[in-house]
């Protein structure tokens, strides 16, 4: 027996019956590459009008394995991205932590943030009851009326990532203009710091909906866990 016998045995009746409905339906792989991909594919085909299955697999393997490299890159992007957006925080929170007082501290988050998180701009306000308001001890921080941060956010919320930004000024005063999309985080939802908002502003889309809120979420307690110790002491 040669090693041709198995392809010169004839057609069974089943066969005839597969070739013939390949035949009617020409397109039945189209919608179908997973089956294909498990199909023993020819040697070698000739002729015009055939198909080469065998191409047409290997192509689609190769389609798979591309989607793969390419879900690698954009995960590998993604990790860097991510270690890159921490190591910001934590440099964030070291200059937060080595400020001596609540003015410093404050300075610290509008002043040195912005380029530490590498945004446009880095706002914090206090709710401040109407006729109570007078002037801040650092300029650039924002007063705020009762109950702005929740209308603003939600009263069930801590973190909203805005991805069209419409600010008036209220929140990052003369840098408005500057704003495209921003992260806005609660503070002293404790009840131990006055409350307010930290608020992280960026000319691109560099905040949208359904991304992670964990390290801005971070930045939010330890700012209002320094603020509370500062107001402890003196200015």
């Amino acid at each position: 027996m040669n090693d041709n016998s198995t392809t010169d045995k004839p057609i069974s009746t089943n066969d005839a019956q597969i070739e013939e409905f390949l035949e009617k339906h020409p397109d039945f792989f189209v919608a179908r590459e997973e089956l294909l991909a498990r199909m023993t594919p020819p040697r070698r085909w000739k002729g015009d009008g055939v198909v080469d299955l065998q191409k047409t697999m290997l192509d689609y393997l190769r389609g798979e394995m591309e989607d793969m490299k390419n879900g690698a890159r954009d995960l590998i992007e993604t990790s860097r991205s991510n270690m890159s957006s921490q190591a910001r925080v934590h440099d964030a929170v070291l200059a937060l932590m080595t400020a001596d007082g609540l003015v410093a501290g404050l300075r610290t988050i509008c002043d040195e943030w912005p380029l530490i998180l590498d945004v446009d701009v880095v706002a914090i306000g206090f709710e401040v009851p109407l006729g109570e308001q007078t002037e801040p001890p650092v300029r650039s921080v924002r007063l705020l009326a009762e109950g702005f941060v929740d209308d603003l956010i939600g009263i069930d919320r801590k973190i909203a990532l805005v991805d069209e930004a419409a600010d008036d000024g209220t929140i990052f005063g003369e840098g408005a203009g500057l704003v495209h999309s921003a992260a806005l985080a609660r503070i002293g939802a404790d009840g131990k710091t006055p409350a307010g908002l930290l608020a992280l502003g960026a000319r691109d889309s560099a905040f949208q909906p359904g991304q992670g809120t964990e390290l801005i979420g971070f930045l939010a307690r330890i700012t209002e866990t320094c603020i509370g110790q500062w107001l402890e002491k003196p200015l």
